[in-house]
């Protein structure tokens, strides 16, 4: 549940029940074989029952089922049941009262294991329930997950965190199928993969002589778009066929006026027909691509299917969930123009590795004869070390640890470019220029003391939600800052990203923000603005708790194009 809930529809947009009655009959006319009541909360509607009743009654529907936050359940199951009802999802993040309480901002985790139990006590098998795994939030509770299948006939799905419109997603947020399956199998490694469907949405499986199993809806990392074959009506009567597709067409209005069944048939036909192979796959999804790369470099002809395949993800990305998704800066830069091939995967790989493993920078003297050598190593979030710091020799060398692979780096210009013979500040000429792909990405720390910090967390800051505040003072400050940096030059930005997240060992926001463009200079001074502002933000918001607060780390983490060469700090 949203902090600021949510605004009810009025009564009268959404469908009646007898509306619903009338498009479901029509869609199991022409082949529907199973309705899913879901929502928002499918049992807080008084006529629910009612519904379901007039439902097991369309001959050729087999499944009726519905989706739901379990807290009414045990009290309507035993009516439902009656009904007709014979299949149950229910929604559950975590088995931690506390955070459930936190996440669905009412008490209630008793009311919603009762209703799990009535569920297994009436016969349904098995019980689905649905878990967002967050990372940071929730992904600690995998393995408690699993063992609440061991006594009970239950169906644990795990769904990757996927991106709706209010959920603040990132990226970083999401932990693939694969990560999660690698951490159970750990605890047991004789799970054991159970058959599915062709168009099942889960990937199933079972650790032996438990009662109940485990599955995974692996939506964003590995998506099922191929042998989907679900249509979702929305309450006030909308036909969606993609749960990430922004197309919607109201059968509702057709409906009140008064079109007949043929003329519905040839609409929701129409709407079908528009479906696509795939949902709009985000620019993230590079990053398991890449992942898959680190361990297997193609080869040259590989990459023009990978590349042409890419591209198709990105133009088929619609403009509202395309700004939700593009969160992966990596992903942006995954092929440099320019290079060859496989010059482009070691590439990759370096920025990649830099960000997930560590780098090394190397320095060769260019007369001597002896090898490059590693001046200093570190894993992220460790000892930084500037690529193009002043002992450097003329030119430095980037290089990635495992493949060996270098860029090099030109040697940092020995005098400022921002003032003329006179020393009088002038700003640089980029007329003569060549256009290019231009990003960087920098960061900050704003340390909060406890009290502070406790409550950006708990969302209790009069002034609002920190978080999200500083989020678009962020993106704001990166898109005015040749308005507030004299000599800066007017950009512009193809993207802006920020995002914050809580360190509670140190107290603390920590900031990153990333920005884009294809132009003549870069793109540095426009993240630093970004990360500044979102941290001065979060200083502003909280200084009524304490002034002791302390911002500090504020850097450039790594830049890519321009004549002077990548740059990154690990």
């Amino acid at each position: 549940m949203p902090e600021e809930g949510v605004q009810l529809t009025p009564k009268s947009e959404l469908l009646t029940a007898q509306e619903i009655i009338t498009l479901a009959r029509l869609f199991v006319k022409e082949g529907v074989q199973k309705i899913r009541l879901t929502g928002g909360e499918p049992l807080i509607r008084p006529d629910v029952v009612d519904i379901v009743g007039q439902l097991y009654k369309l001959e050729g529907l087999k499944t009726i089922a519905v989706t739901t936050n379990g807290i009414n359940l045990a009290r309507l199951l035993p009516r439902l049941k009656e009904a007709g009802l014979n299949a149950i999802n229910i929604s559950l993040d975590t088995l931690v009262p506390a955070k459930f309480e936190f996440i669905v901002r009412r008490k209630g985790f008793h009311k919603v294991m009762e209703g799990i139990h009535k569920a297994t006590e009436l016969g349904y098998r098995p019980v689905k329930v649905n878990c967002v795994v967050m990372r940071g939030f929730n992904e600690d509770e995998l393995l408690g997950f699993v063992d609440f299948t061991k006594d009970l006939p239950l169906d644990v799905r795990f769904i990757e965190y996927m991106p709706f419109d209010g959920n603040k997603w990132n990226f970083k947020k999401m932990v693939s199928y694969k990560e999660m399956l690698d951490t159970i199998k750990q605890q047991w490694p004789e799970l054991e993969k159970l058959p599915c469907e062709a168009s099942s949405t889960a990937k199933s499986y079972k650790v032996p002589h438990f009662q109940g199993q485990i599955s995974f809806i692996t939506s964003m990392s590995e998506h099922f778009c191929g042998s989907c074959n679900r249509l979702r009506i929305t309450a006030d009567g909308n036909l969606k066929v993609c749960l990430f597709g922004n197309s919607e067409v109201s059968l509702r209005d057709h409906l009140r006026s008064g079109a007949s069944e043929e003329e519905l048939v040839q609409i929701i036909g129409a709407a079908v027909g528009r479906k696509k192979k795939q949902h709009a796959e985000p620019a993230l999804m590079s990053f398991p691509l890449c992942q898959d790369a680190l361990q297997n470099p193609p080869n040259s002809k590989q990459w023009g299917h990978t590349f042409s395949h890419w591209l198709t993800s990105r133009a088929s990305l619609p403009k509202q969930i395309g700004k939700a998704l593009m969160k992966n800066q990596l992903a942006r830069q995954l092929f440099l123009p320019g290079s060859h091939p496989e010059q482009q995967w070691h590439i990759t790989t370096g920025i990649l590795q830099t960000q997930l493993r560590g780098c090394c920078v190397f320095r060769k003297d260019p007369s001597s004869t002896f090898d490059t050598k590693c001046l200093e190593a570190s894993p992220v979030g460790q000892v930084s070390v500037d690529c193009q710091s002043k002992e450097a020799s003329p030119r430095s060398e980037f290089c990635t640890r495992d493949s060996g692979s270098c860029i090099e780096v030109p040697h940092a210009s020995d005098n400022l470019t921002h003032t003329d013979e006179e020393g009088r500040a002038t700003m640089v000429d980029v007329g003569g220029k060549p256009d290019s792909r231009r990003s960087a990405v920098a960061g900050a720390v704003v340390r909060l003391g406890e009290k502070a910090f406790g409550m950006v967390r708990q969302n209790q800051v009069k002034k609002g939600d920190v978080l999200a505040v500083a989020q678009i003072a962020g993106i704001q400050g990166a898109k005015l800052t040749s308005q507030l940096i004299p000599l800066c030059h007017n950009i512009a930005l193809n993207h802006v990203e920020v995002s914050l997240s809580l360190d509670e060992a140190r107290y603390a926001v920590v900031i990153r923000s990333s920005c884009q463009a294809w132009g003549r200079t870069g793109v540095e001074m426009e993240a630093l603005t970004a990360a500044s502002l979102a941290a001065l933000t979060v200083y502003d918001m909280c200084k009524a708790v304490t002034h002791d607060i302390v911002i500090e780390e504020v850097k450039l983490l790594s830049k890519t194009g321009g004549q002077r060469g990548d740059f990154s700090r690990v």
